[in-house]
């Protein structure tokens, strides 16, 4: 899944499936800055960072804590079958 696939879930008038399309967006964003982290770190980064790693560190960790609020959210939604990405 590309963030692209998300567009409909993102336009629906139904709240749970921009929830839904929410919460896939984030996923997908944070496996890549994962990625971007994990190869800066083992030197396999093909460009240069402009911004400190500990600062992407960062925002993967307020990232992963808003993906935990998501998942509690579609919880109280009543929203069980929670997307896959």
């Amino acid at each position: 899944m590309d963030l692209k696939d998300t567009i409909p879930g993102m336009l629906s008038d139904d709240h749970k499936e921009r929830l839904k399309a929410e919460y896939q967006q984030l996923i997908i964003r944070a496996r890549r800055l994962k990625n971007v982290i994990d190869a800066a770190e083992d030197g396999r980064l093909d460009f240069n960072l402009n911004s400190p790693i500990e600062l992407l560190k960062s925002q993967y960790e307020y990232m992963t804590c808003y993906i935990g609020t998501l998942v509690k959210r579609m919880a109280n939604e009543g929203i069980n079958n929670i997307p896959t990405v």
